[in-house]
């Protein structure tokens, strides 16, 4: 559940890296945490804390699989471009979290040109995840 918080603060973070938090974002964010049964209540929280720390917070994961590092990746570079715009802090905010995961920056680019910003077009995840572990290799 660590983690788990870990990622919805790391989305949040994203999110507002732009200094726009969209109401795609949020939806996509709220549909994460619901997937993964956290209460509305406590990603509320977590978007009020983030706020108030003008998501200045420094984000550690625990031990995670290459499956969960993947997913978590794969959300982060999806709410990037969920509304259709892209700026540079983004960017560099998803390559950080890529090196945080322990990928290469360069995933974040052959991730992002296979992830689509309507989350209901799913890309092949496997294929891709076959793609970015030959990038680790």
């Amino acid at each position: 559940m660590d983690n788990l918080k870990t990622h919805l603060k790391s989305l949040i973070q994203l999110a507002v890296s732009d200094q726009n938090f969209s109401q795609l974002e949020k939806m996509l964010i709220y549909a994460i945490g619901k997937a993964h049964k956290v209460p509305e209540a406590d990603i509320d929280k977590l978007i009020e804390e983030n706020l108030k720390s003008k998501g200045d917070t420094n984000l550690q994961f625990s031990a995670l699989s290459f499956d969960d590092k993947f997913e978590y990746l794969y959300n982060i570079i999806q709410l990037m471009k969920i509304d259709n715009k892209v700026f540079l802090s983004e960017i560099k905010y998803c390559e950080g979290m890529a090196e945080k995961l322990g990928f290469k920056k360069q995933v974040v680019k052959t991730m992002s040109s296979r992830i689509f910003s309507d989350p209901s077009i799913t890309s092949n995840r496997e294929k891709l995840k076959n793609e970015v572990k030959k990038l680790e290799l």
